[in-house]
């Protein structure tokens, strides 16, 4: 599909005005009505506004590419207008946006309209094209600019054909961004353009949305006197290893092309030193300590997640044949819910581990994964119980804080561990990720947790066990007491404070036998408040969440009624100061609510399996309370969130 195939010439907008980007984007849905090329603008323009909620598509240098799907569409369409005095839009160099090029996309359609978008991309990086644009005031005059530009291109790609010269200069780059569509290309063809100027041969590689393109080969890699990787995503860097190369961001790419270039010629160029190091990559200069320090825990929450929903989701189901369905000695035992209660705990017994071992494994790659395993195990007392009888380990295990910390110190350990070993030759370089680093990182490790971390990290997780036990004996108010446990559960979904209030609620639980606990009834509502108030504000205020994080949204549907309230992490963690308030109250109100009309657990886990097995008495007014408290989560986000993004 060629780039002068897709705009759409008869609606070009000379002359075009707008105040903003909102405005601006106002304005061309209602033109698309008026040409009725749609029949109404309010699904497009709402597409449109979160693809600009997530980063802004104003790509400097006078442009912004506004890009979105709908179904409204049947085939790709690129919309230009042209402002003469330009329209705010966020962008890298803070130009106001003369040329805007909205592309509508069909929903779920192939992925043409993103070749199309990336040979937009790199023709607005042409100096022909941009002033031929500028000089531009007829369709017909904007179409022979394109044209011009593929005819050339056409040229451009039979020359790069033709094998390079021996006597010039040869370099590599490889060019991403988040989004892999404007930037990733414009970034490509400034290199190129300015490699040429220079009497440079580059050639670049593009990880973009449609996939890594013009790949580059080992053959490639060692024939290059340097490489650039101009990136603001992970890429492939170990191919690199001992080769003079420049890692920095995309937008270097597109505004200090000459730079860079000239920095590879002249051997100012680092050597690149691999070392199994992921993050180097990804870790540029103006990230902040704690922005890496968000980007690693989430790394290790969502490949803890699946173990979580996997788990809880089995639990849960096992409960359908009964309460103690899974217990051999019960009246109501049945084999499947056994070996379906069974699998669940499996699960979740890799949970900690998962979430140590990739916090260790975004940090440190793959010595720090096994380092960061094992101290998840250490951390674990299901796990720990199993694995061992030695009287050296006979300690309280720490439990999630303590796997938290062992994920981040997994990566500390194998960063000490290669300034320690630096003075080895680099021909014993191999060794290191595959030998010395993992026996060592493990030895080190699980002395550290043994006499360090799990000590303090239990003590924590006692004192707020304690706190617990302290209200329930000391005669609290049910609706306080409930209040207190069921928002324990929601400030951090998962964490310590919450698995203290768990781990209280089912020893209360355990100790009241039949006739089942108040507070273990508390615990389980809290934790299915904010799950469902995230999916619920999402169905309630389509405007709430931006459009990558809405489908996940509605997932929380089901873990929120299956119990799972780690499905809540992710949106807590991208506004926690706004978000996490927000949930702690619908859940401590849900909560109080539970324990105010008597609502008895006899279950630790299964949600609304639970109550539908029976498991919970007073099941009408708990479920009553359980949609009081979402309801009313989902209204603070609206009011907070809401206020935070306008």
């Amino acid at each position: 599909m060629k780039l002068t195939s897709l705009i759409n010439y008869d609606l070009i907008q000379f002359s075009f005005s707008a105040a903003d980007k909102k405005e601006a984007l106002d304005k061309l849905t209602s033109m698309l009505v008026s040409e009725k090329v749609i029949k109404s603008k309010d699904k497009f323009l709402e597409a449109l506004l979160a693809r600009e909620a997530q980063s802004t598509t104003g790509v400097g240098e006078g442009i912004a590419i506004p890009h979105a799907k709908s179904t409204d569409f049947d085939k790709a369409t690129i919309i230009y207008a042209k402002s003469d005095e330009g329209v705010e839009w966020e962008s890298f160099d803070g130009q106001k946006a003369k040329h805007i090029f909205m592309i509508c996309a069909p929903d779920g359609g192939s992925d043409e309209h993103l070749k199309a978008l990336a040979s937009l991309s790199q023709a607005l990086m042409d100096p022909e094209v941009k002033v031929g644009l500028d000089k531009a005031e007829k369709s017909d005059q904007v179409k022979a600019v394109f044209e011009g530009f593929l005819a050339k291109s056409e040229e451009s790609k039979k020359e790069e054909q033709v094998k390079t010269s021996s006597d010039r200069p040869y370099i590599v780059a490889v060019t991403a961004c988040p989004t892999g569509i404007a930037h990733t290309f414009m970034a490509a063809e400034k290199l190129k353009e300015t490699a040429k100027e220079l009497g440079v041969d580059i050639k670049v590689e593009t990880n973009g949305q449609i996939g890594i393109e013009n790949k580059l080969t080992k053959e490639d890699i060692e024939k290059a006197s340097g490489v650039i990787v101009a990136a603001d995503k992970k890429v492939e860097v170990a191919r690199f290893n001992g080769k003079n190369a420049i890692i920095t961001k995309v937008a270097d790419g597109i505004n200090k092309p000459e730079e860079l270039i000239q920095t590879v010629l002249d051997g100012k160029a680092p050597i690149y030193s691999h070392s199994g190091d992921m993050a180097t990559e990804e870790e540029t200069a103006n990230e902040s300590l704690g922005r890496r320090a968000y980007k690693h825990l989430m790394e290790g929450v969502s490949n803890m997640l699946p173990f979580v929903v996997a788990g809880g989701m089995l639990i849960a189901l096992s409960f359908i044949w009964g309460i103690t369905a899974f217990d051999p000695k019960a009246p109501d035992y049945n084999q499947f819910a056994a070996i379906l209660f069974w699998f669940g705990k499996l699960a979740f017994s890799m949970m900690l581990p998962i979430l140590a071992g990739f916090i260790g494994r975004s940090i440190a790659d793959r010595p720090g994964f096994i380092i960061g395993m094992f101290g998840g195990i250490l951390a674990d007392p299901g796990i720990l119980a199993a694995a061992t009888d030695n009287a050296l380990l006979s300690y309280t295990p720490s439990g999630f804080l303590g796997a938290l910390v062992a994920g981040f110190l997994a990566g500390g350990i194998v960063k000490a561990l290669k300034l320690a070993f630096s003075w080895m030759p680099r021909s014993l370089d191999g060794l290191k990720p595959i030998f010395i680093f993992p026996i060592l990182g493990t030895v080190i490790m699980g002395l550290l947790m043994i006499f360090v971390i799990n000590a303090p990290m239990a003590a924590v997780m006692e004192s707020l066990k304690s706190f617990i036990n302290a209200l329930e004996k000391g005669g609290t108010s049910a609706l306080v007491l409930g209040f207190i446990v069921a928002a324990m559960m929601s400030i951090d979904m998962g964490g310590p404070i919450n698995k203290a209030a768990y781990v209280t609620g089912t020893a209360l639980l355990t100790a009241s036998g039949t006739a089942g606990s108040g507070v273990m009834a508390a615990v389980m509502i809290g934790g299915m408040v904010p799950p469902l108030a995230i999916a619920l504000s999402a169905t309630l205020f389509k405007d709430l969440w931006p459009a990558s994080q809405r489908d996940g949204a509605f997932v929380n549907y089901v873990m929120g009624l299956a119990f799972i309230t780690e499905g809540a992490i992710p949106f807590a963690a991208s506004n926690p100061a706004r978000v996490i308030p927000s949930l702690l109250v619908g859940a401590g109100v849900a909560g109080a609510l539970s324990m105010q009309f008597g609502s008895v657990s006899t279950a630790p886990h299964g949600g609304i399996f639970a109550v539908l097995a029976g498991g919970v008495s007073n099941p009408v007014m708990y479920l009553v309370s359980l949609l009081v408290g979402s309801v009313i989560s989902a209204l603070l986000l609206r009011l907070l969130v809401g206020k935070a993004k306008k």
